[in-house]
């Protein structure tokens, strides 16, 4: 029985069940085998109150859309990326249990995932053999994983955080930032932002909220937000912003009528995604 997920980190648990509840569907916007199996195994592996609480409980079925759109969105940047870099890296930060490898190609590509010590040696029990990729278990705010990096490569390297960020305190994520455009050229981040108020006070509590009814506390843990998009730019030099995108966008958003404030940004800006490259 394993007993090594936080808060935090049990959120992961809910982005794995929304993949496996959307490739169940008749018409599914993400078709993940592989999170399935990985789904079916951690029952197994994780402590019961955990699977009641998390694995068990039914989730929204706007939330459920949301992630899958955000997983197919993500592999698509990481598709277009490796179509323009055949020698590009795509590191995937706080991957959680995340089966991306497999769903954006069927080929061998350059691969690999971080987080927390916890996670990955869950995530490696998990996966077993099949992982053909490295696996690195460590606080993303820990320089290691950046000199891991240096020495492969310091160009052509697309980093995805999703859903990561806004876990984390905002001094961590600035600092990051400048660690990254000091350390590599011609690469891209892809990364999930929060509106600033979400961190703070009765929005602040709002979010716990919603989450603990999910099963999770990780709510409490919103640290990490900003008032705009272009604010990432003053993190480190040479970082540049050069594409957003929210759910509302996808016209596959459940419910559709959602869609139709796509341009709203008021709701559009709550919680959705950046690109920017680096260097």
């Amino acid at each position: 029985m394993l007993h090594n997920l936080n808060s935090v980190s049990e959120t992961a648990l809910i982005t794995l069940k929304s993949h496996v509840v959307e490739t169940n569907k008749q018409n599914p916007v993400i078709a993940d085998k592989v999170a399935i199996d990985c789904f079916n195994r951690l029952q197994t592996l994780l402590p019961g109150d955990v699977c009641e609480r998390v694995l068990n409980r039914k989730l929204p079925s706007t939330l459920t859309r949301h992630i899958a759109l955000r997983a197919r969105k993500y592999d698509s940047y990481a598709r277009s990326f490796l179509e323009e870099h055949s020698d590009g890296l795509v590191v995937s930060l706080g991957c959680g249990f995340d089966t991306r490898y497999w769903r954006v190609s069927r080929e061998a590509w350059k691969y690999i995932e971080i987080d927390l010590p916890g996670v990955i040696e869950v995530k490696k029990k998990v996966l077993g053999d099949i992982a053909a990729y490295t696996m690195l278990g460590c606080s993303i705010l820990e320089e290691s994983w950046i000199n891991y990096l240096v020495a492969l490569q310091k160009e052509h390297i697309l980093f995805l955080a999703e859903g990561l960020f806004m876990y984390l305190p905002k001094d961590g994520v600035i600092s990051l930032f400048k660690r990254l455009s000091a350390s590599f050229v011609k690469s891209q981040i892809v990364f999930e932002v929060v509106n600033e108020k979400y961190t703070k006070g009765l929005f602040k509590k709002m979010i716990a909220s919603k989450l603990s009814k999910l099963g999770t506390e990780g709510g409490t843990s919103f640290t990490c937000g900003v008032r705009d998009a272009l604010e990432v730019e003053s993190y480190g030099d040479n970082i540049k912003v050069v594409e957003e995108w929210s759910y509302f966008e996808d016209e596959q958003i459940e419910p559709g009528i959602l869609y139709l404030f796509r341009h709203f940004k008021p709701l559009s800006r709550t919680q959705w995604t950046v690109k920017a490259t680096i260097g």
